[in-house]
């Protein structure tokens, strides 16, 4: 029977077998163990081969790029002094062009300026004169609708005073003449009741009495319609204090007035006197900004005409050496450097 191959099988036969099949395994294991350290020594001698050849291989690399190195430079300098003496040939045509040019704009912008500032002369006195006499007609407009107010408030003031100085005469005079009827109109209504009293008295009473009875009696209406007419000249007259009040306070208000026509004059004349001031510097800045502009624009343009020349210029130059666009940055900054060395560090003189 065979083993079921469980840790219940102990007997000799099974455990020699394994024993057998581990030797076995041991045996192959060392073997391959030894096939693996033969590869790792030719591995090792390959890798060192391989590296001896690449650092000879490195040198000669080296050797030929400080050759191609040399001869780059070589090519470098030759074409940049070549460059340089065409660039500065150019430069200096390009130059006597331009400052021939200059002088005549120099000249011509002169002129024009002297026609400019003649122009501007005339024109800053006509408005000059003109606002002179805007500002003349302003004032006189002004000067006279206050004297008119003047008048209007004088010839009304005039006229309240009056009215109230007839007024208060009249009113006194009937005041007067109310009080000496009332003193009088008591004193007689005394008499009459004293002597209704004394009648009283005596208890005779006659038509006569009845009569004098009559007469008190309307005397008694009179002299209450006096009084309320008294009381009436009283109102009036309080009526009379309140207009003088009124007076009082429409001539301080005039005084006000006056006094602020007088601060809006001389508001008027600062603001006359500011408005000259800040049209010449309107002007001056006006004038200076138009010859900024000018003198902008012709640089500008004298600016694209020069890039224009000399773009045409690199354009129908020879190029017989390609080898720049293969040169560093530096290189190419110092190839450039004549004319953008001539063009920015000793610029001719400007008209500015």
């Amino acid at each position: 029977m065979g083993c079921s191959g469980s840790r219940s099988c102990l007997s000799a036969p099974c455990a020699a077998e394994r024993r057998d099949e581990a030797t076995r395994q041991r045996r192959d294991l060392s073997q391959e163990l030894v096939n693996l350290r033969e590869e790792l020594v030719c591995s090792i001698h390959s890798s060192e081969r391989l590296e001896k050849e690449k650092d000879e291989l490195r040198v000669a690399l080296e050797d030929a790029l400080q050759k191609l190195q040399e001869q780059h430079q070589k090519d470098l300098v030759e074409l940049e002094q070549r460059l340089q003496s065409f660039y500065q040939a150019e430069w200096d045509k390009v130059h006597l062009t331009y400052q021939e040019e200059a002088d005549k704009c120099k000249t011509l912008m002169q002129q024009q300026m002297e026609e400019l500032k003649a122009n501007h002369e005339t024109a800053k006195l006509d408005l000059e004169n003109s606002h002179t006499e805007q500002l003349q007609c302003v004032k006189q407009q002004f000067e006279m609708s206050l004297e008119e107010l003047s008048k209007v408030h004088n010839q009304e003031l005039q006229s309240l005073d009056k009215t109230l100085k007839d007024a208060e005469a009249t009113l006194s005079g009937q005041i007067e003449e109310l009080t000496a009827e009332n003193k009088a109109l008591i004193e007689k209504l005394t008499a009459e009741a004293n002597r209704r009293r004394e009648l009283a008295d005596k208890s005779q009473k006659d038509s006569h009495i009845l009569y004098l009875e009559q007469e008190l009696e309307s005397l008694k209406v009179v002299l209450d319609i006096k009084n309320k007419q008294l009381h009436q000249q009283e109102k009036k007259l309080m009526e009379i204090d309140k207009l003088k009040e009124k007076n009082v306070k429409l001539d301080e208000i005039f005084k006000k007035v006056q006094q602020e026509n007088e601060d809006l004059k001389a508001r008027m004349d600062r603001h006359a006197a500011l408005s000259r001031q800040l049209s010449t510097e309107q002007a001056v800045l006006q004038e200076s900004l138009q010859k900024e502009s000018k003198v902008n624009k012709r640089l500008s343009m004298e600016n694209e005409e020069l890039l224009w020349k000399l773009h045409n210029g690199d354009l129908s130059s020879p190029r017989k050496v390609s080898p720049t666009s293969t040169t560093s940055p530096s290189h190419s900054f110092s190839l450039q450097s004549p004319r953008t060395s001539g063009l920015f560090s000793s610029p001719p003189v400007s008209p500015r």
